[in-house]
């Protein structure tokens, strides 16, 4: 069952009337108490504002929030095509994974109908939402979204310039960080949209790429995209870039190639961009191909690893054979090559950011793939590979394929 996460709904206990009675604690400085919960993890940190109203207010004080970190977490999105119970209050799912349990944040504090999670940056959450219930309105219609940024933690919110439905059904939200300015980003194949805090509305430019961009993500202040340049029967994926500052100017977008890269592009089926650990790090994962045939078929899934500083590629992680088996399926298992069709029907999603790569499929129910990059200093040290292991209570979805984005909660960021 998910946890949920303490909030300042819960009415903390009034300390005792008679001053004798009272716990030594309570005669503690202001000082002493932060540093003592600044130790604590963020979740027992809030839970512990709800003992009485003198800790309520010790760690609720602009001075002592600033010295908590941020707690990293997996948020999962809503699954397609899905229909909220209006009976229940609306929440994002996460997990944290330094206690390795699940957590719901309540969303009630919005008041908008059918929240849709999408992405977060700088400690702040993304989200769709419709200004009206959707049932009071035709099947056939398709009304305007609204996109909300707010922090669930001190239940706050802002409401966006409002986009029409086609933005939201098919565009990709891209949230960049604030050393880029905190731009937002509604990309779709042939044209994007950008919004800057403070702007009064959205500026719209055309993206002048080959192809619809697959897996766009932010890296420091800029955007990188793979782009299919092949031809009808044959595609052939490059990796093209564009700063945040260029979007829709004269300089635009530019292919990233190297000659020394040689096939690095054809040897995975599907390949997947990921922000990686580090401002300076992309990370490309895919199906290994067992050939450069169309349909060949994939032995494993490899994790490629772009340094942006010296623009060399290397492998950094490869799933291990029986969990791959997990994913590809009965055939594979039976063969033992670890190898599963092209043709097939099993559908496998993967997201992540900053070092860490999930993967979720319809053949693992109640379960994902974890890969965790390995601490920079183990890798100089000649250490690759990764960590991988297996999370367990996902929540059930209809047909078990999860996806998801890395979000930062921390509690002293205004939306």
């Amino acid at each position: 069952m998910p946890i949920p996460l303490p909030t300042d709904a819960e009415s903390p206990e009034e300390p005792p009337a008679n001053p004798s009675s009272a716990s030594p604690i309570q005669f503690l400085p202001d000082d002493a108490l932060h540093y003592i919960f600044s130790r604590l993890p963020l979740r027992e940190t809030l839970a512990s504002r709800c003992v009485c109203r003198h800790f309520q207010d010790a760690l609720s004080s602009p001075s002592f929030l600033s010295l908590l970190p941020p707690l990293p977490l997996l948020a999962l999105r809503h699954p397609r095509h899905h229909h909220h119970n209006h009976l229940l209050p609306p929440s994002l799912l996460a997990f944290d994974h330094s206690s390795s349990r699940w957590l719901r944040l309540s969303l009630s504090f919005i008041p908008f109908f059918s929240l849709s999670p999408v992405t977060a940056s700088s400690y702040l959450l993304y989200l769709w939402a419709d200004p009206h219930h959707s049932s009071s309105s035709s099947s056939d219609s398709k009304p305007s979204k609204s996109l909300i940024l707010c922090n669930p933690i001190t239940r706050s919110f802002r409401v966006l310039p409002r986009l029409g439905s086609a933005w939201s059904r098919h565009g990709t939200v891209l949230a960049a960080p604030a050393i880029a300015g905190s731009v937002v980003l509604v990309i779709t194949e042939l044209a994007a949209l950008s919004y800057s805090p403070g702007a009064v509305s959205w500026r719209k430019f055309s993206l002048n790429l080959p192809s619809k961009p697959r897996s766009p993500v932010i890296v420091g202040a800029s955007i990188y995209a793979l782009c299919d340049i092949g031809n009808p029967w044959r595609s052939q994926c490059k990796l093209f870039s564009c700063a945040i500052a260029d979007l829709g100017g004269p300089r635009g977008w530019a292919q990233i190639d190297r000659r020394e890269w040689g096939d690095v592009f054809d040897i995975l089926k599907r390949p997947r961009l990921i922000r990686g650990a580090g401002s300076s790090r992309v990370l490309m994962i895919g199906g290994l191909r067992s050939s450069f045939a169309v349909d060949a078929p994939c032995s494993t899934v490899l994790i490629l690893r772009l340094d942006l500083w010296t623009m060399e590629w290397e492998e950094a992680g490869r799933m291990p054979p029986e969990m791959y088996r997990c994913f590809a399926g009965v055939g594979a298992q039976r063969s033992g090559t670890g190898a599963t069709n092209a043709s097939g029907n099993n559908k496998v999603k993967v997201f992540g950011g900053e070092g860490r790569v999930w993967f979720s499929g319809k053949r693992v129910r109640g379960k994902m793939a974890m890969w965790e990059e390995e601490d920079e200093k183990l890798e100089k040290c000649g250490g690759v590979g990764g960590t991988w292991k297996w999370v367990d209570g996902a929540p059930g979805y209809g047909d078990g394929v999860y996806r998801g984005f890395v979000f930062d909660a921390a509690v002293n960021e205004i939306p």
